[in-house]
C-alpha cells in the first residue's frame, strides 16, 4: 500500500465517521419507507420526500431529485425498492455536478501565476471560520506553500487572538494591529507583507457581523478594492464558512452573504456530530456555488476538499 493509499483510506475512514449521524439518520428513515414494499411507488416517493426535507436537504432540491428519480421509474416501469438507495446516489452526485461543485482533488494547488493567492473569509462568528482558516493554512504548509494570515475581524479581540494561537501553531506569520482597526488596513497590511515576501498564499479573516447587508457590503467591497490596488485580480477566492450542524439556518446564511458579495467557494463546518449533513447537497443546489471542503472534526486534518461522490457514497453506502 503506497502512502497515498493510506492518507485517502484515513481521509475515508474520517469522512464515514463525521458524517455517521447524519447517516444513521437518514438510513433508518430510508429503511423505513421501503419495509414491505416491493417497487417505488407514488407513496414511497412521498415518504422519500419527507425523509429528504427532515434531513436538510431543502425543500427546492428535494422536489428536484424526487422529479429525476419520477422519471426513472416511469421510464424503467419496475424499480424495486432495494435499488432505490442506487438511484438516489447516482441522482444526488448528477445535481452537484451540475451544480459546479467540481472534485478538486488537490483544493491545496494554486495557480503559478497569481502570487500570493489571495483568499478572503467571510461568514458570520461561531461557525468555525477562524478555525478553519487555520486548517486550510496548514494544509497549504503541507503542500510547501508559504501562507500569511491576515486578521481583519479587527472587532472581536478573541478573533484575533485565535488567529495568533493558529499561527504560532501552524508556524505561519499573522498580520494584526490594534482591536477596532480598520479591516481594509490590516488586509492592505497583509497582502503588502505577503507580496514583499514573495510568499504563495495570503488568507484574510473579516467580521462575521450581520446586522445590516448594506453595513457588511461595504466593508466586504472597501477590504477587496484595497486588495486590487496591491495584487490586481486579489481576492482570487471568496469563501464563504458556514455551519452545517445549524442546518436550514445556514441557508440563510449563505443567502445573505451571496447577496453582500461575490462568493466563489464554500466551506460547510461542524459536520460531524450533526444529522444535518444533508445541508451540503441543498446548499450546493440552491446557490450554484461549488462546496470546496467540509469540516469533520476538530483535529487540524480534520477538513477536507469536498468530493461530491465519496461524500455521497459515505452518505448512503452500506
Amino acid at each position: 500500500m503506497g502512502i497515498l493509499d493510506f492518507f485517502s483510506k484515513q481521509k475515508k475512514e474520517t469522512l464515514d465517521k463525521g458524517l455517521e449521524k447524519t447517516k444513521e439518520s437518514m438510513f433508518s428513515k430510508l429503511s423505513r419507507i421501503v419495509v414491505g414494499k416491493s417497487k417505488v411507488d407514488d407513496s414511497v416517493l412521498d415518504d422519500l420526500e419527507e425523509v429528504l426535507i427532515t434531513s436538510d436537504v431543502g425543500v427546492d432540491t428535494t422536489l428536484k431529485v424526487i422529479e429525476r428519480i419520477e422519471e426513472r421509474v416511469s421510464r424503467d416501469k419496475y424499480v424495486n425498492t432495494e435499488e432505490l438507495s442506487k438511484i438516489l446516489r447516482e441522482e444526488i452526485v448528477d445535481l452537484l455536478t451540475e451544480n459546479n461543485s467540481s472534485d478538486n482533488n488537490d483544493g491545496f494547488s494554486i495557480p503559478s501565476d497569481q502570487k500570493p493567492y489571495v483568499i478572503m473569509v467571510v461568514g458570520v462568528n461561531g461557525v468555525g471560520k477562524t478555525t478553519t482558516i487555520g486548517k486550510l493554512a496548514n494544509q497549504f504548509k503541507k503542500a510547501g506553500k508559504s501562507v500569511y494570515l491576515g486578521a481583519a475581524d479587527t472587532f472581536r479581540a478573541a478573533a484575533v487572538e485565535q488567529l495568533v494561537i493558529w499561527g504560532e501553531r501552524v508556524d505561519v506569520p499573522v498580520v494584526k494591529q490594534s482591536m477596532g482597526a480598520d479591516p481594509a488596513s490590516v488586509a492592505f497590511d497583509t497582502i503588502s507583507s505577503a507580496k514583499a515576501n514573495n510568499a504563495d498564499v495570503a488568507i484574510i479573516d473579516t467580521a462575521g457581523r450581520l446586522h445590516n447587508k448594506v453595513g457588511l457590503m461595504n466593508e466586504l467591497s472597501k477590504i477587496k478594492g484595497v486588495m486590487n490596488k496591491i495584487v490586481p485580480g486579489a481576492p482570487h477566492e471568496v469563501l464563504l464558512v458556514l455551519d452545517g450542524s445549524t442546518g436550514q439556518n445556514a441557508f440563510e446564511q449563505a443567502k445573505q452573504f451571496t447577496a453582500a458579495t461575490d462568493v466563489t467557494a464554500l466551506a460547510i463546518t461542524k459536520l460531524d456530530g450533526t444529522a444535518k449533513g444533508g445541508v451540503v447537497i441543498g446548499i450546493s443546489d440552491q446557490f450554484k456555488i461549488p462546496v470546496k471542503y467540509i469540516g469533520l472534526g476538530e483535529g487540524i486534518d480534520d477538513l477536507q476538499v469536498f468530493q461530491r461522490k465519496e461524500f455521497v457514497d459515505s452518505l448512503f453506502g452500506h
